[in-house]
């Protein structure tokens, strides 16, 4: 295996520091540049170097790259919460869309040569069938979907007219932890339901509001499909070898196990993990939740040799409460 070295954008944040420590368990040098909005110091291990600032700052990006003789990006850095992007659609196209451009602008004027981009199921919008395939319709109902679009769509124009590939992997619903609790979910006031629902299980909410019962599912409430963090990180080294492997190659896939479960059946394994009962309040739907949003992931299973390690509901709550008790002793001492 070649491993060549990585700069991590948003390697501070919570997908980007699970990335981060993929890569250095597999002996990738890899490097972070992140402005520590919404990402946190601690979450980058000891001996990565680290440079506090912004994907936008091209004289910035121009001296990491020289500095670490960078030959690939992998990009988490952007915002990621769906109503901030519908109130304030010009940061999700400045912060997403513009600043994407800033980075892909200076990867080809430093020649580097392969991009990995974090991207989202928000691109498919309201899927008419799900599991959803890579080719199904691209419509995007919020504007962090469609800015993660666009960015997919500047890496498919760049590659074409410059020596770039690139990997776009479209993330379902991420959860759970570093398995040794080295990383996880850090942000305050964050809405992924299981980060919500183990906040509650530890007495750091008062309860979970269940969006919407009425839904076209099995118990009437939404249907996601749960990825562990870790297996998703590790999707992002596979994909990073095999870009390698075949310069001429780039690749859009899906991320997501393939089924998924609603939100009482998260709830209920919550329940089971902490062995006590977290109070539910029925609330009604939120606008543009689909009924159901689940991965077909035959693509990146017959690319890439993934072979996910955590694909167990239980699992991915253990690990998130492990983190959870974590972030508290953290915060204690901070």
């Amino acid at each position: 295996m070649t491993t060549v070295p990585v700069l991590v954008t948003g390697g501070a944040g919570y997908i980007g520091s699970h990335a981060v420590l993929a890569l250095k368990d597999a002996g990738w040098p890899v490097a972070v540049i992140d402005n520590l909005t919404t990402g946190f110091r601690f979450a980058v291990p000891e001996g990565v170097p680290f440079y506090e600032g912004d994907i936008e700052d091209g004289a910035l990006l121009a001296r990491i790259f020289a500095e670490q003789g960078t030959r690939a990006v992998m990009h988490f850095a952007g915002s990621i919460i769906v109503p901030e992007s519908v109130e304030n659609p010009l940061k999700y196209y400045h912060n997403n869309t513009a600043k994407s451009r800033a980075l892909i602008a200076a990867a080809v004027e430093a020649g580097v040569p392969h991009f990995i981009f974090s991207s989202t199921a928000a691109t498919y919008g309201i899927p008419e069938v799900s599991p959803v395939t890579e080719d199904s319709p691209k419509q995007p109902i919020n504007p962090y979907g469609m800015s993660k679009l666009m960015t997919e769509i500047m890496l498919g124009d760049t590659a074409k007219a410059h020596p770039l590939n690139f990997c776009a992997l479209r993330y379902f619903n991420v959860a759970g932890a570093d398995p040794q609790a080295r990383t996880g979910q850090s942000t305050a006031g964050a809405t992924h339901l299981i980060k919500v629902a183990v906040e509650a299980a530890l007495g750091k909410r008062s309860h979970v509001s269940v969006f919407g019962t009425d839904y076209d599912t099995p118990d009437g409430t939404g249907v996601r499909d749960y990825i562990h963090v870790s297996d998703l990180a590790n999707a992002h080294v596979l994909a990073l070898e095999a870009l390698i492997a075949q310069p001429a190659r780039s690749l859009t896939m899906n991320c997501g196990y393939g089924r998924g479960f609603s939100v009482l059946e998260v709830l209920d394994a919550v329940d089971r993990v902490t062995n006590a009962a977290i109070e539910r309040r029925m609330e009604p739907r939120r606008a543009g939740d689909p009924d159901s949003l689940v991965s077909d992931n035959s693509r990146i299973r017959a690319t890439l040799p993934w072979q996910p390690q955590y694909a167990d509901l239980d699992t991915i709550v253990a690990h998130a409460l492990q983190w959870e008790r974590r972030l508290t002793d953290i915060r204690a001492e901070a």
